[in-house]
């Protein structure tokens, strides 16, 4: 829902709220595609109708069109070189994570696969996210970030402010970065729970069996949570270097 974006969310779900003129989900999405992921289902919950019509409509939505009012006819102009396949499903607007996850257990195949939050962008690996996730032999594979900092910081000498400091990194501080890659063997976790939560009942269980690993991303990581996230987001894609986009870390 997007509680802390109501300026947006009110009319949409957080994944269609737009950077550069695209939802974000857009974003997520064509990033798996830079690594040839392209078949994907979207666990759909708030204001779901808004998601099905964007991706019902895609090309009218990302091409020009030509309407003839007389005939009434709609002509799309250009070719549209996404070649994506999208199950969007219902899995309830009350729904915590981990019970999304497993309302769609019938539409996953293979016995690995990424999952990921609808507001989350990054530059990572994604391939090599996905071959360590098999070197390691492990249920979930969660990709572990140093946040950025939100706020700069001061030092004083006494109650003597002496220097202002940027906004700053920790090295030691890692937090989930909300990508994950997936053994199809966390269904039998996930049935153990009524309604469960990824975050606070999945992944600590299966951290506690000793079969959560962690891959560590240093490069571009950034989750939309306010409008001030939104448009730092829209600065980078305005001066045409969005990192999530390129395919080179």
């Amino acid at each position: 829902m997007g509680s802390r974006l109501s300026e947006e969310t009110t009319l949409k779900p957080k994944p269609m709220v737009a950077v550069g003129g695209k939802p974000i989900l857009w974003h997520i999405m064509s990033r798996f595609a830079l690594f040839g992921v392209k078949r994907f289902v979207v666990c759909l919950g708030y204001k779901s109708e808004v998601i099905k019509d964007y991706f019902s409509n895609f090309s009218l939505f990302n091409c020009d069109v030509e309407v003839s009012i007389a005939n009434k006819q709609v002509r799309i102009l250009g070719e549209n070189d996404v070649d994506w396949v999208i199950t969007l499903a219902e899995t309830g607007e009350k729904s915590n994570t981990g019970e999304r996850l497993r309302r769609v257990k019938k539409y996953i195949s293979g016995d690995d696969f990424f999952f990921t939050y609808g507001d989350g962008l990054t530059n990572q690996d994604l391939k090599l996210t996905y071959d360590f996730h098999l070197l390691n032999e492990k249920k979930i594979t969660l990709t572990a970030v140093n946040p950025p900092a939100r706020y700069g910081a001061i030092e004083t000498d006494g109650s003597v402010v002496t220097r202002f400091m940027e906004k700053s990194y920790n090295p030691d501080s890692l937090v989930n970065g909300g990508y994950f890659v997936v053994n199809r063997s966390v269904f039998d976790e996930i049935e153990r729970y009524a309604n469960p939560s990824w975050e606070f009942d999945i992944l600590p269980n299966v951290a506690s069996q000793g079969d959560l690993v962690a891959f560590e991303h240093k490069g571009f990581w950034f989750a939309m949570d306010t409008i001030r996230d939104k448009e730092y987001l829209e600065g980078i894609w305005q001066k045409g270097n969005a990192p999530w986009l390129e395919k080179s870390n």
